[in-house]
């Protein structure tokens, strides 16, 4: 029997994903350049399948803004900030980002890739909580509703 083949992931899912390997890349060391962990990624990685830019976009935004993002997520936390996982915190952060600085995706698929790059990196239901944070931070962020389309 063969297995069934999985669908390709997007570019802008390639992004988001090495955007998250590079937030904790850089929270497990502090003392590396943002620089030279986002080029070691675009270096010796299959980043050439990636969406060069919103890497960039996202990655560089979330970095630059942690501390401000980390205050508008704590108040929704249900545990110490202390406790979330590196995974955790930086597909929160990289969401949040998303979330506050590019009003042109759709929030629903922010929280949705969101949820499938936790899937893909994060405990066994750590999917459910990245959800349930980050649909609260999407109602706070983004009140009005949007028109729903693919990003």
């Amino acid at each position: 029997m063969t297995e069934p083949k999985r669908p390709n992931k997007s570019p802008r899912r390639r992004a988001r994903e090495f955007a998250v390997q590079a937030l904790y890349q850089s929270m497990m060391n502090q003392n590396t350049p943002l620089g030279d962990i986002a080029n070691h990624l675009r270096e010796h990685t299959d980043f050439k399948n990636a969406d060069k830019e919103l890497f960039n976009r996202l990655f560089l935004g979330a970095s630059h803004n942690q501390s401000d993002y980390m205050q508008q997520i704590v108040p929704h936390l249900d545990r110490d900030e202390k406790m979330i996982n590196p995974i955790e915190r930086a597909i929160l952060l990289m969401a949040t980002h998303e979330l506050n600085a590019m009003l042109e995706t759709p929030h629903a698929v922010i929280i949705n890739e969101a949820i499938e790059v936790t899937k893909t990196f994060g405990g066994t239901d750590s999917h459910k909580f990245i959800n349930g944070i980050l649909d609260k931070l999407a109602a706070q962020l983004r009140p009005a509703k949007q028109p729903e389309s693919e990003a």
